[in-house]
């Protein structure tokens, strides 16, 4: 079952959920912001439950993805702070804020997923 919640995830809790999914939000903000949205998604998700981050995801090395580099020059000039990343990099903040497994899978184009199980 799907179900969408309206609210600003900046001042309330996310939803308690078994999937919480992050789909283009994560590129438009700072770092401390990124750690803060994965924070609340952790302590909303029980045990086993996982945080999908859907974005335009940079390749580790940074050569291949031009259409990610550039939405991350594009974040840069429009926003106060936000910027693209690597799975390396969202996976390591996933574990900063406590996932246990992370994985990256790419699904088509630019796109790709970062998964992580509490």
């Amino acid at each position: 079952r799907v179900s969408f919640t309206g609210g600003n995830f900046f001042t309330d809790d996310l939803p308690q959920a078994d999937v919480l999914l992050f789909g283009h939000i994560l590129h438009d903000w700072d770092l401390e912001t990124k750690l803060m949205l994965l924070r609340k998604a952790y302590a909303a998700l029980p045990p086993g439950g996982a945080v999908v981050v859907y974005d335009s995801i940079i390749d580790d090395e940074r050569k291949k993805n031009a259409f990610g580099l550039l939405m991350s020059l594009n974040m840069l000039i429009e926003t106060p702070g936000g910027f693209d990343y690597t799975g390396a990099d969202c996976m390591g903040w996933m574990r900063q804020v406590g996932f246990q497994e992370c994985c990256v899978e790419h699904l088509v184009g630019p796109d790709s997923m970062v998964i992580g199980i509490k």
